[in-house]
């Protein structure tokens, strides 16, 4: 399989941006360590701090699965609880 890239946005709640931001910057070093992870990108958008977008790459949709079962994102999860507005993810193939 081709490398899988991954674009996820995150948006908190105005008065978490805080929390949730020191929580996505601990997934950041443990998740580059992972078998599989090419890149690992944690943006914030310039205009809105509240939004933050993460641009992944893996090496396949294997390797993705097992960082999405792994513990510290269920911590990352249970520690923003109630502090995030929107969360979606888009697993996408790069085509040209």
């Amino acid at each position: 399989m081709e490398k899988l890239t991954v674009v996820a946005n995150i948006k908190a709640k105005a008065d978490k941006v805080d929390l949730v931001k020191a929580e996505l910057l601990k997934l950041i070093d443990i998740t580059r360590a992972e078998e599989g992870c090419i890149n690992y990108d944690l943006h914030q958008d310039n205009e809105n701090p509240a939004h933050f977008l993460f641009y992944e790459n893996w090496e396949s949709r294997e390797s993705l699965q097992a960082h999405m079962g792994n513990t510290h994102l269920a911590e990352f999860k249970a520690a923003t609880e109630g502090a995030v507005e929107d969360f979606t993810v888009n697993e996408m193939t790069q085509i040209a």
